[in-house]
C-alpha cells in the first residue's frame, strides 16, 4: 500500500497504543463483523488542494487498512461540476502517493455511480421516500426551520408518485432550468436534527462534468452520494470529521430505507486545527486570490503541495499524524508539533553543509595568496555511512555577519577585535583589523591571522578558544538565493476574533528572501529531493519552482532550535 521508496512499517502503529477508532475496529475484528474485513476510503472533492488536515486523513484511513490486512480506497466525490476540475485529481493523487500510500486497483469517482444513484432515488419515489420539491432554495431554507423552530412541509410534498417520477425523468432529460425543482427525501420537517428535515437529494444544473460530459444535468448531492459510494464499494467503517456527526441520522436513515447490500459504519474523529494558521480552503483560496501568497503550492500554507516544496518529509508527516492521535473533540494542536516532527527526521536523514546567508569577508592576511587546501568534513556527525565531503580553504572567506561584533556584550563567542575563534574544521583564527566603507561606516572586511599548527580547529597548547564559525571559501563558493519562511500569521488564533479578518493577522515576516548567499560548491549538485542541515542555521531543500541552472534558490525547512524566531533577527 506504499509507493517504491517508503517504510510501510512507518505508517503502522503500534498496536498496544490505541485510539478510540481503531479500538472499535479492533472489537469489530474480534467479532467477524463485516466478515473479518476492514475496509476505509479516503474521498476528497476535486475542488481544490490538499492540506495538512487531509494528510491526518489519509493517514488514519489508509493506515487502519495497512494495519489490518485491508485496503482503503481513493474515490473522489465528484458530484459539483461547476468547481471540480481534472488538475485537482491529479494533485490530490499526487499527494496520496507522496505521503507514501498507494490505492492499488481501488480508484473510483462518485461519478462511476450516477447511474445507480439516479436508480435509487426513482426507488426512494416509488417509496414514497422522496419528492420533486419546486420551491426555491431561498424558500427551502426558510420552510427548514431553525435550531429552535421546527420546519413547514413544503407544498409540494403530497405529490403523487406518478408526478415525481414524471417531474424527476424530466429534469433528468434537461427540460428545466437550474433551480426550478429540486429532489428531496421525506423524512420530518419536525425533526430535531435539521438534516432530516427533507434533505436535498438532486439538484439541477446544467455544467459540464470534467469526466461525463454533457450527459447528466442533473447532479447528486454530497450527502446523498457518499452513503450510496460506501455502501456500493462495501466500505465497513467510514471515517469522517466531526462535522458529519449530525449528517450520521441521515447516513443511516438512506441505507437502512434503501436496504443497500452493505451498511458502513460511520466514525467520526476531531478534525486538526493548527496555531498560527487558517484550514478552512475557502480562507486559503483568499489568500491565493489575494496574492498574499504566490499560489496553492507556496511554502508557507500548509497544503500538502506548499509543504513538499518546502521540505517536509512525507515520514516527518505521518510521524506528526501519529504524534497528534485522534480525538472526538476539537482541540488546537501548536505549530512547535509540526515543525518538532520534520526537525527530528532532518536531524537523522539530513546531510550537512556549510553556507553564509549574509556573508561578511575575511582575508586571512598570513595566509599564502595562491595556496589552497582541501579539508575532510563528516556529512553527518552521527551517521559515518553518509561518508565525507571534501571543502576548499584559502586566503579569502565568508563568514556570517551576525558572527562579528566590533564591541561585543558579555557571552558573546564569536568573533571581535583582538578575539580568537575556531573554523568549522579549519583553522583558529584571530582579528587584527576592522576594513570599513570610508562614507556609510559600514563594514565591509576583516583582517584575520591564522595559525598554522591549529588544522582541523583544534588548539595545539590546549588553549580554550570557545567559538566556532561556519565559513565557506570565496574563491569557491556558490551565489545563492536563501528564502526564510516562517510562520504565515503572527497570532495562535487568526479567527478567534469575528469582528476582525484573519487577513489583519498576517505576518510580515513570515518571508525573507537572501538574494547574495555564498554555499559550498557542493551543494550546486542538489536535486529538488535533497535536504540539508545548513550547519548553525537550520534545514533546507532546494527549491522545486524557482531554480534555475545559474541559480539554485533554497527554501529554510524548520530552525534547528525549538522556538518560533523572529525572521530578520537570525537565520
Amino acid at each position: 500500500m506504499h509507493t517504491e521508496g517508503s517504510n510501510p512499517q512507518s505508517a503502522i502503529r503500534n498496536p498496544q497504543s490505541r485510539d478510540f477508532i481503531r479500538t472499535i475496529i479492533a472489537e469489530d475484528l474480534k467479532n467477524n463483523k463485516h466478515g473479518g474485513r476492514v475496509t476505509t476510503r479516503f474521498p476528497p472533492e476535486p475542488n481544490g488542494f490538499l492540506h495538512i488536515g487531509h494528510a491526518k486523513s489519509i493517514c488514519l484511513n489508509f493506515g487502519v487498512a495497512l494495519e489490518n490486512n485491508g485496503v482503503c480506497h481513493l474515490r473522489f466525490d465528484d458530484t459539483n461540476p461547476s468547481k471540480e476540475e481534472i488538475a485537482y485529481v491529479e494533485s490530490i493523487k499526487k499527494d496520496v502517493k507522496w505521503l507514501g500510500f498507494d490505492w492499488g486497483d481501488n480508484l473510483f469517482f462518485a461519478s462511476d455511480y450516477f447511474e445507480q444513484l439516479y436508480d435509487y432515488a426513482v426507488q426512494l419515489i416509488k417509496m414514497g421516500k422522496a419528492y420533486v420539491c419546486s420551491l426555491s432554495a431561498e424558500e427551502i431554507r426558510e420552510y427548514r426551520g431553525t435550531l429552535t423552530e421546527p420546519g413547514r412541509e413544503s407544498p409540494f410534498r403530497n405529490r403523487s408518485l406518478e408526478e415525481n417520477l414524471d417531474l424527476f425523468t424530466r429534469m433528468r432529460a434537461g427540460e428545466f432550468a437550474d433551480g426550478t425543482h429540486v429532489l428531496r427525501a421525506k423524512i420530518d420537517m419536525s425533526s430535531g436534527n435539521i438534516n432530516m428535515r427533507d434533505p436535498v437529494l438532486y439538484r439541477i444544473l446544467h455544467a459540464s462534468h470534467h469526466r461525463t460530459g454533457d450527459k447528466w444535468c442533473l447532479y447528486p448531492m454530497y450527502d446523498y452520494t457518499h452513503p450510496i459510494s460506501d455502501a456500493i464499494e462495501k466500505i465497513t467503517h467510514s471515517l469522517c470529521t466531526l462535522e458529519f456527526e449530525d449528517h450520521r441520522p441521515f447516513y443511516d436513515w438512506l441505507l437502512d430505507t434503501l436496504q443497500t447490500p452493505a451498511h458502513p459504519q460511520q466514525i467520526e474523529f476531531a478534525r486538526l486545527n493548527l496555531t498560527y494558521t487558517v484550514m478552512s480552503k475557502r480562507k486559503l483560496l483568499k489568500l491565493v486570490n489575494e496574492k498574499r501568497v504566490s499560489g496553492w503550492d507556496d511554502p508557507r500554507m500548509l497544503t500538502i503541495s506548499g509543504l513538499r516544496r518546502r521540505g517536509y518529509t512525507p515520514a516527518a508527516m505521518r510521524s506528526f499524524c501519529d504524534t497528534i492521535g485522534l480525538a472526538k473533540r476539537e482541540s488546537r494542536v501548536d505549530m512547535g508539533v509540526l515543525e518538532n516532527a520534520i526537525r527530528n527526521d532532518l536531524n537523522d536523514t539530513a546531510p550537512r553543509a556549510m553556507a553564509v546567508l549574509r556573508p561578511l569577508k575575511v582575508v586571512i592576511t598570513n595566509y599564502p595568496q595562491e595556496q589552497e587546501e582541501e579539508l575532510e568534513i563528516d556529512n553527518h556527525p552521527k551517521n559515518p555511512e553518509m561518508g565525507k565531503r571534501q571543502v576548499t580553504f584559502c586566503r579569502e572567506i565568508y563568514i556570517e555577519q551576525d558572527d562579528f561584533l566590533e564591541e561585543p556584550p558579555k557571552k558573546f563567542f564569536r568573533l571581535a577585535p583582538g578575539r580568537e575563534v575556531r573554523l568549522r574544521a579549519a583553522y583558529l583564527i584571530t582579528c587584527d583589523k576592522v576594513v570599513k566603507d570610508e562614507q556609510s561606516g559600514k563594514i565591509i572586511e576583516l583582517h584575520c591571522t591564522y595559525d598554522p599548527a591549529s588544522r582541523g580547529g583544534s588548539s595545539p597548547d590546549g588553549r580554550k578558544v570557545k567559538g566556532t564559525l561556519h565559513w565557506v571559501s570565496a574563491r569557491h563558493a556558490i551565489s545563492a538565493e536563501v528564502r526564510l519562511y516562517d510562520r504565515l500569521f503572527n497570532v495562535e488564533n487568526p479567527e478567534a476574533d469575528k469582528e476582525t479578518s484573519f487577513m489583519s493577522h498576517l505576518n510580515s515576516n513570515s518571508l525573507l528572501p537572501l538574494t547574495d548567499c555564498r554555499l559550498e560548491p557542493g551543494l550546486a549538485a542538489a536535486g529538488v529531493n535533497d535536504r540539508f542541515q545548513f550547519e548553525r542555521l537550520g534545514y533546507f531543500c532546494l527549491d522545486s519552482v524557482d531554480t534555475a541552472p545559474a541559480r539554485p534558490v533554497f527554501n529554510r525547512t524548520v530552525t534547528l532550535r525549538d522556538s518560533w524566531e523572529k525572521i530578520g533577527k537570525n537565520a
